[in-house]
């Protein structure tokens, strides 16, 4: 099933945000914006300034023509210009884009755009912290083999393995957070950044132009300056990094021989044409190849930095495209981890068969650190290393090895063996980790909605 289309997810509405029409309406909301403030410090005639405001506000704008002048001239402005100082009249339409250059009223209305993308992004890391919130708490004590190197290291819980999720992406909410005033930045320099087309005015008027769209005011306001950009591509990268990780262990503990967990398959989906059985991890597939895509565009967001002279059409392009592309996928990728999270199914009786399947090995830890006491550290590992190896060649069972090594019988006996061997028994503060990771979460969520 494509993963634009999986009827169990819904769309994340980023795409309508980016559409070409939604574009071309913040572009003008810039325009207005600019007008306004120029006409405070005087540089165009106030009539003029609400005769633009007014013909943006009335959506008189024809964006049919617009589309048809810029496949005329390729160029991705100018049609709109025109087209606003036609709706403005003649006698006020030549101050339309005054002292501006393309690149200052394309970028900062996609950042308005962007700004509210942003914002989605945000909520559902909330919504996907409350998810993994609810099941840290509520599998904090549910025992399951921990694993090392793919192989049984030591018992942990269910709710520990999803804190780990949640401690990242708790941390992603706070990079969002900061990212936001360094790149949510109207830009307004003119053609080389410098402000010559507006002289001394130049810095209060995009800084009124920001405080108009909500927006804050570059200090250099040059066009070639993309690290903010290139950072956000980043983050969202970090994101699917971790998102990765979800639906990599899903994906995993639903194999057979696993049998753990299961991402939610609602009745009737169909995992195979030939194979009825099927009940194939399709959201975590998505989730796996969209991450993918994402992360591979941070090195094409990161070579958009490499502006030649004080611009280059190419790495605003490379920039631009990696940014607006990772944003959508942003979107697909986390609408997907929620609904996992949300609706993730554990076998826990599964999970006990496979705490014993090395028979008491998986906790060959404790009984080295208990013995340590007495024999020393590596002395202890030495003498349940022997043990553990002697009970995986399947001489006999790991206690029955234990106890017949004297060093360890004349200081423990097969009671308190068989606890410490206990796969049920979750090693360390596993418990404990889980409890206060949702806590911190819940607590996290509660603040952010005050605000």
């Amino acid at each position: 099933m494509s993963r634009f289309t999986d009827g169990r997810v819904g769309d994340a509405g980023l795409r309508k945000l980016l559409d070409e029409e939604n574009r071309y309406r913040q572009r003008l909301r810039v325009e207005a914006a600019l007008a306004a403030a120029q006409a405070r410090v005087g540089i165009i005639p106030e009539e003029a300034a609400e005769a633009i405001e007014s013909a943006v506000a009335s959506n008189s704008v024809d964006f049919a023509a617009v589309r048809a002048g810029v496949a005329k001239t390729s160029h991705p402005l100018m049609a709109l210009v025109e087209e606003l100082a036609a709706a403005t009249g003649p006698k006020h339409g030549g101050w339309v884009h005054w002292g501006a250059t393309t690149q200052n009223i394309t970028q900062t209305a996609d950042l308005l755009i962007l700004k509210e993308c942003h914002q989605l992004i945000t909520g559902l890391i909330e919504r996907t912290v409350a998810a993994a919130s609810s099941l840290a708490e509520s599998t904090a004590t549910t025992a399951i083999a921990g694993r090392t190197h793919g192989q049984h290291g030591v018992p942990t819980t269910f709710g520990f393995k999803v804190s780990i999720w949640l401690d990242q992406y708790l941390r992603h909410l706070e990079r969002l957070d900061a990212v936001g005033p360094r790149l949510f930045q109207a830009m307004m320099g003119g053609a080389v950044g410098n402000y010559a087309a507006m002289g001394e005015a130049g810095p209060r008027i995009q800084d009124e132009v920001g405080a108009a769209l909500g927006l804050g005011s570059m200090p250099v306001p040059s066009r070639a300056i993309g690290d903010s950009f290139a950072e956000m591509v980043t983050l969202l990268g970090l994101v699917a990094g971790t998102s990765s990780h979800v639906a990599r262990e899903v994906f995993t503990l639903m194999k057979p021989e696993f049998g753990e967990a299961f991402e939610p398959i609602p009745s009737g989906i169909i995992g195979s044409s030939t194979m009825p059985h099927k009940r194939n991890p399709q959201l975590c597939q998505d989730i796996l190849s969209i991450s993918a895509e994402i992360r591979s565009l941070v090195p094409l967001a990161l070579e958009g930095m490499l502006e030649d002279h004080e611009v280059d059409g190419a790495a605003t392009a490379m920039r631009d495209g990696a940014l607006g592309r990772a944003v959508v996928l942003g979107g697909d990728l986390l609408i997907r981890v929620a609904v996992v999270l949300e609706g993730l199914e554990l076998d826990e009786e599964r999970m006990k068969q496979n705490l014993h399947l090395t028979q008491g090995l998986i906790a060959s830890e404790s009984i080295m650190m208990a013995l340590a006491e007495h024999l020393g550290r590596q002395a202890a590992h030495d003498v349940v290393y022997e043990a553990a190896q002697a009970a995986s060649m399947g001489e006999r069972s790991f206690v029955e090895i234990l106890m017949s090594d004297r060093r360890i019988a004349r200081r423990m006996g097969r009671e308190e063996l068989e606890l410490l061997l206990d796969p049920a028994r979750p090693a360390g503060l596993s418990v404990g980790i889980a409890r206060s990771t949702a806590r911190r979460a819940t607590a996290t969520l509660a603040s952010r909605a005050r605000q």
